[in-house]
């Protein structure tokens, strides 16, 4: 079974609806009948929490987490063993720490990230990616 890991853009884009939003759909309809795993970090659970409070506040991040909650994905709790990838892939490329543990949980699982971030191009030769559409 293929394993996939979301970053926070991939979860933005599903839940705003926007170009790329049917490739996430169709990922978790892959994963709700058991043809892929879908991951996702806490820490980008986090990212994606304090995106849309700041967007659509208190209880819009409520109801975020509760699909998520709804949803096939499983949330990877950070290890200490992950939290030092992250640090390494931070000390090579200069991207956002939150997508260094998107890409160091990728790594651990052999799996691609979905993702349209763009700042994800400064990481190519560490990971697989599966692009969406950038925005």
């Amino acid at each position: 079974m293929r394993n996939y890991v979301l970053d926070s853009y991939a979860m933005l884009t599903y839940f705003q609806n926007e170009a790329g939003a049917e490739q996430v759909e169709k990922l978790l309809v892959d994963a709700e009948t058991g043809d892929v795993n879908l991951f996702l970090s806490a820490v980008n659970l986090g990212e994606t929490a304090y995106i849309t409070q700041r967007k659509a506040g208190m209880e819009g991040k409520r109801s975020l987490l509760l699909a998520i909650e709804a949803l096939p994905i499983r949330i990877a709790e950070v290890t200490k063993e992950q939290a030092l990838n992250a640090a390494e892939i931070k000390a090579q490329c200069a991207i956002a720490f939150a997508d260094c543990f998107a890409i160091a949980l990728a790594r651990s699982l052999e799996a691609p990230v979905v993702t349209g971030d763009p700042e994800f191009k400064k990481a190519l030769s560490l990971v697989n990616l599966e692009w969406l559409p950038h925005k």
